[in-house]
């Protein structure tokens, strides 16, 4: 029944700017079936049910919905299904009447040659495409080749003043192709004071990585792949980097990008820095203060070949209006895409993305639905977001702030909802990037009323600050939140909490597993939602702006908007 109804969308290309009410009775029978068929004992305490939540996560990580991959029927789908909900909790369309936001991409689909080539005295060593490395180009261009471009290994790729610290310093990159290290210099080194000890800073981001290369003028950068300071296996960046990708359009179309981007695994690394003379720990070696990049001696060889597709995304919005000074705002985000239909795994192909992210715009919905039922409209207004192509690089983030619907310097805070925990209730709550802004005491705050203890990110070393949507609004000076459950159960004690949190990272984190099912236990989504609801109604009813931590990098952009 479900999946019939739902598949009445179809999979031609829409009007989106319309919402097709047709639908709009069909949508509300799917939330009201979802709902009965799965039920559970009611454990939070606060307006969002466990209930609710779990309903809605078997609606938007439905088959029928294909992954909710950009650009693809299943966009189609969740976007109206996402703007129908809005509507019917009787939210005002955010973007000037209407509940969608455009966001142009352009998705370019690579095919990498079959094998690298790397040639230097002691011979040639072949590389396999996928097995050994991936590479892409955001160069929008149907045609790239690297040919015999020199290798460089320049330590972890970072160019840090505030750190004293400059891989490429009195380094010429240009046509050559650099290695570089995941992570940054003070992961695992045992000194707190090298960047920030275990604490992943901006720069040892592999975004990060990939903008300096292009600053530094290199025609291509390959990282190396660990799995300890990645934080993620080689599975992750197989399925998150083969195929088709979707990138913003760029007026200079990503002519400022190098040619190629990508990733090698530890084994071949390991076998490329012997064959330059290169042995032991290349981790220690790189992060020496008096480390100098290390020209390898060898030339690559490698191709991208890249069909390009021009189309819209869409960011889904919805307003509830304030009573007493609407101008000022606070955005609650989640994302609602995640991968499609991809690499089948034990005979399953559709990445349907259940915790991530159908539980943050489960929460998303819930939180709106809690508002609207709670009678007093706040003084300021609450926006709510779910935003497109996050597993993409946090796209519809991005275009959103810089392309902000609502004045940034209006913009009182983002709380941001990201792959809730699906173990239930837990004593401990992590805010990721700990230490950032005084968001962080409302969530002191709320935690001590019920008796819970604050914890900062479950692994610091990962450098979850910048990796979901959040970071975004932090980089333009929004005092950004992004909370989740710790591992301390309540039910069950922290052992087993760890245990789940680590066999969800190990086995279903950007995997065709990540599905839903009846057993997932929803308290602990809820009890994030009703944190982050009492946090947006408070700021909300309240005159105050609150601000960033001294020693934050994203203070001074605040400041800025907000001295205009």
């Amino acid at each position: 029944m479900f999946y019939l109804i739902l598949c009445k969308f179809g999979t031609s290309t829409p009007n989106y700017m319309k919402l097709k009410h047709t639908y709009l009775p069909a949508l509300l029978a799917i939330g009201l079936f979802a709902a009965c068929k799965h039920k559970e004992p009611e454990k939070a305490t606060g307006p969002v049910t466990p209930d609710e939540i779990k309903s809605q996560i078997a609606i938007l990580a439905n088959d029928s919905l294909q992954g909710r991959k950009p650009f693809t029927a299943g966009e189609t789908k969740t976007i109206s299904y996402i703007a129908s909900q809005f509507k019917k909790l009787g939210l005002e369309p955010g973007n000037n009447g209407s509940y969608l936001q455009d966001v142009p991409m352009v998705q370019v689909t690579g095919t990498p040659s079959p094998v690298m080539t790397i040639t230097g005295a002691k011979g040639t060593l072949s590389f396999k495409a996928v097995e050994d490395f991936v590479i892409f180009s955001r160069r929008e261009e149907s045609n790239i080749q690297i040919k015999n471009a020199p290798l460089i290994f320049a330590g972890y790729g970072i160019v840090a003043p505030e750190y004293h610290w400059n891989d490429y310093a009195g380094l010429d990159v240009k046509g050559k192709v650099v290695v570089v290290l995941v992570n940054d210099p003070g992961f695992k080194s045992g000194d707190r004071t090298l960047f920030k000890g275990d604490t992943m800073t901006y720069y040892g981001r592999w975004t990060y990585k990939y903008e300096e290369a292009a600053r530094q003028g290199a025609a291509g950068i390959l990282i190396v792949h660990q799995t300890e300071p990645a934080s993620y296996g080689w599975g992750v960046i197989k399925n998150s980097n083969t195929g088709a990708k979707l990138y913003l359009q760029q007026a200079d179309k990503y002519r400022s990008r190098c040619q190629i981007e990508g990733w090698i695994t530890d084994s071949a690394a390991t076998k490329l820095f012997a064959a330059a003379g290169i042995t032991g720990d290349i981790r220690a070696l790189a992060r020496k203060r008096d480390f100098k990049a290390i020209p390898l001696n060898m030339k690559l060889s490698v191709g991208i070949s890249n069909q390009l597709k021009y189309a819209m995304s869409h960011n889904v919005i919805g307003v509830l209006k304030g009573s007493a000074r609407p101008e000022e705002n606070i955005i609650y985000s989640a994302h609602w895409d995640h991968f499609g239909i991809g690499r089948a795994i034990k005979g399953d192909s559709i990445y349907n993305g259940a915790v991530d992210n159908a539980s943050g715009v489960a929460a998303l919905l819930s939180i709106a639905k809690a508002f609207k039922q709670a009678g007093t409209k706040p003084q300021r207004s609450i926006v709510f977001l779910a935003v497109t192509g996050e597993e993409q690089g946090l796209l519809g983030s991005e275009y959103y702030a810089t392309h902000p619907i609502y004045p940034l310097n209006k913009t009182v805070a983002n709380l941001n909802m990201d792959a809730l925990g699906f173990y239930g209730e837990t004593r401990d709550i992590a805010i990721t990037g700990k230490g950032q802004n005084e968001l962080e005491d409302e969530v002191t705050a709320e935690a001590e009323k019920q008796g819970w203890h604050i914890v900062g990110d479950k692994k610091p070393g990962a450098g979850s600050y910048y990796r979901s949507d959040h970071f975004n609004f932090a980089k333009v000076g929004v005092p950004a939140l992004d909370i989740n459950n710790g591992i301390e159960s309540i039910a069950h004690g922290a052992e087993w909490g760890k245990k789940q949190a680590k066999g969800y990272n190990d086995n279903d984190y950007h995997q065709p597993s990540d599905s839903y099912t009846s057993a997932m236990d929803a308290g602990g989504m809820a009890q994030i939602a009703n944190m982050l609801y009492n946090i947006g109604n408070k700021l909300g009813n309240e005159t105050t702006f609150p601000g960033w931590k001294q020693g934050s990098e994203f203070k001074a952009a605040r400041d800025k908007a907000m001295a205009k």
